[in-house]
C-alpha cells in the first residue's frame, strides 16, 4: 500500500507538470513569436529608414539608382543583432538589384505593398520570422528584408521551468514517501491485531483513536476493537454457558445413578426412587429440548402452523401447566387473560414462549407470578383487525422477586447469558430459555422487552400480532 500510495502521488505530479509545462510552452512560444515579430517589424522599419538615409548620402550608378555596400548592410545587422539581412534596390525601369535573406520570398501582393512603403512580416520557409519594407529614395525604391528568432526569448523561462519542475518531483517523491508510510501505518497495525485475534488473542486492541476522530483509520480501528470485545464477551458467554449446561447436566445424571443404584440395593422404595429418576429425566429433556430448539432456530429449521384459535385460552393453558411447579416452590399463581381474544396464530409456539417466561418467573419470584393477556384494539375502521376488534396480543409475565439489576437489562434475551444476580431457586438455567423467546417472538413478526414496574419485580412482556379470524359464513 506504501508503493501505491507513494507511486500515486509523483505519477500525479508528474502528469500535473507536464500537462502544466505543455500548456506553458504553447502559450510561451505563441507570446514569443507575437514578441519577436513585432520587434522584427520595427527594425525592418529603422532598418529601411537607414538605408534609405545611406543610399541619399551616396552618389547614385550610372543607371541613376541608390548605391548601398554590403559592407553597410552587415554593420547594420551587427548593430540590430540580426540573424540575417538583405537588401533589393528596385530602380526607376523596375529593375532590380542585390537579393532578400535566404529563404524569404515576397509573394507578388507583398512586393507591392513593400515598395508602396508597407511592411509585411511572417513565418519563412527555414521556420525563422522575417519582416520587410521599402523606402524611396529618388525615383527607385530600396526595399530591406530580415530574419530573426525566438529562441533567446525561451531560453531562459524553459531553464527556469525544468529546475523548478525538478525540484517540485522531488518535493512529490518526498511527500508521496511520507503520506504513503502514514496511511500504511494503520493499515499494518490493523492487520497485526486482526492476525492476532485470529490466532485466539482476544485480548489484542488497537490504540483508542483521539475522542471526536471521525476519519476512515479511526472507525476501522474503533470496529476492529469493538469487534474484538465482542468475541471476547461470546467467548466469555460459551465458557460460561458450557459449565452451566455442564452443571444441569451433571446434576441430574448423578441424581439418576444415585437412587438407581439404592433401588437396586434396596437403600430405598421403589416408588420414592422412581419419583425422583422422572423427575431428573424431565429436567434432562428440558434441556435437551432448548439446546435443540436453539439449534433449529439458528438454522432457520423450524416452520409455524398458524391457525385460528382461542389466544386468551392459549396462554392461560400455558401458564396454569406450571401451577403444580410454582405450589411446589411455594409460589401463587394469577392468571389474567381478556375473553374472546381470538385470532391467527402457532398455539404450539406461544405456548412454548409463554411455558419459557413462567419457567424463567419461578426462578426469581419471591411469592408469585402473574400472567396477563390482553388485545390492543384496531386504530381504524379500515384496519383488517378490525373483523376481530384486536390487531395484536401482549403478554406479560410478572415476578414479585427482586428486580433484575440495570446493567443485566440490555442483555437478558441473549443466548448464554447469566446475570450478575443468582436465583434464588436451587435449579440454575442454562440461559437458553428468554433467547429461545426473543427468537421465537421475532419469528411470529412480534416484539420482546423487560421493565422493572413500579411496585417492584421484574416484568417480562411481548407483543404478537394477530392475523384476524374471518366471519363464519351464513351459507
Amino acid at each position: 500500500m506504501r508503493r501505491r500510495v507513494s507511486a500515486a502521488v509523483i505519477v500525479s505530479v508528474v502528469v500535473a507538470l507536464a500537462l502544466a509545462g505543455l500548456g506553458t510552452l504553447v502559450l510561451s512560444r505563441a507570446a514569443a513569436r507575437r514578441s519577436a515579430e513585432a520587434d522584427l517589424r520595427r527594425q525592418a522599419g529603422v532598418v529601411a529608414d537607414l538605408a534609405a538615409a545611406l543610399g541619399t548620402a551616396n552618389q547614385p550608378d550610372a543607371e541613376g539608382n541608390p548605391r548601398l555596400s554590403v559592407t553597410s548592410l552587415r554593420r547594420m545587422s551587427d548593430a540590430f543583432d540580426l540573424h540575417d539581412i538583405g537588401a533589393v534596390i528596385v530602380g526607376p525601369e523596375g529593375r532590380s538589384r542585390g537579393e532578400l535573406p535566404a529563404g524569404v520570398t515576397l509573394t507578388p501582393a507583398e512586393e507591392e505593398t513593400v515598395r508602396a512603403g508597407g511592411l509585411v512580416s511572417g513565418e519563412s520557409a527555414g521556420g525563422r520570422l522575417y519582416a520587410a519594407t521599402g523606402r524611396s529614395v529618388g525615383p527607385a525604391v530600396i526595399v530591406v528584408g530580415m530574419t530573426g528568432t525566438t529562441r533567446g526569448l525561451l531560453s531562459g523561462p524553459a531553464g527556469w521551468f525544468v529546475i523548478s519542475s525538478a525540484l517540485v518531483v522531488a518535493l512529490a517523491v518526498g511527500v508521496g514517501l511520507w503520506l504513503g508510510s502514514r496511511l500504511a501505518r494503520p493499515v499494518r497495525d490493523a492487520t497485526a491485531v486482526t492476525e492476532r485475534i485470529a490466532a485466539g488473542d482476544l485480548d489484542a486492541r488497537l490504540p483508542d483513536p483521539f475522542p471526536g476522530a471521525g476519519d476512515e483509520t479511526a472507525v476501522l480501528a474503533r470496529s476492529i476493537n469493538a469487534m474484538a470485545d465482542a468475541l471476547a464477551r461470546s467467548r466469555g458467554l460459551e465458557q460460561q454457558f458450557l459449565m452451566s449446561v455442564s452443571h444441569d447436566l451433571r446434576t441430574p445424571l448423578t441424581n439418576i445413578r444415585g437412587y438407581a443404584e439404592a433401588i437396586a440395593d434396596g437403600a430405598t422404595a421403589p416408588g420414592d426412587g422412581a419419583r425422583v429418576i422422572s423427575r431428573e429425566s424431565d429436567r434432562l429433556e428440558r434441556l435437551v429440548r432448548d439446546l435443540l430448539d436453539l439449534a433449529r432456530l439458528d438454522a432457520r429449521q423450524f416452520t409455524l402452523h398458524p391457525r385460528p384459535v382461542d389466544v386468551g385460552s392459549v396462554v392461560a393453558d400455558a401458564a396454569e401447566s406450571h401451577r403444580a411447579e410454582l405450589a411446589a416452590a411455594g409460589l401463587s399463581l394469577v392468571v389474567q387473560a381478556d375473553a374472546g381474544l381470538t385470532g391467527t396464530v402457532d398455539p404450539d409456539r406461544l405456548a412454548q414462549v409463554v411455558g419459557n417466561l413462567v419457567g424463567n418467573a419461578t426462578r426469581f419470584a419471591a411469592g408469585a407470578v402473574t400472567v396477563t393477556a390482553s388485545g390492543e384494539p384496531a386504530e381504524s375502521a379500515g384496519d383488517p383487525s378490525a373483523t376481530t376488534g384486536h390487531r395484536s396480543v401482549v403478554v406479560q409475565v410478572i415476578n414479585d422477586g427482586t428486580p433484575i439489576d440495570a446493567a443485566d437489562l440490555p442483555f437478558v434475551f441473549e443466548r448464554l447469558y447469566q446475570g450478575r444476580r443468582r436465583p434464588t431457586r436451587s435449579e440454575s438455567g442454562s440461559g437458553l430459555g428468554l433467547a429461545i423467546v426473543r427468537e421465537l417472538v421475532t419469528a411470529m413478526g412480534g416484539t420482546v422487552g423487560v421493565h422493572a414496574p413500579t411496585d417492584g419485580g421484574t416484568a417480562f412482556w411481548f407483543r404478537v400480532p394477530l392475523t384476524p379470524v374471518a366471519p363464519p359464513s351464513n351459507l
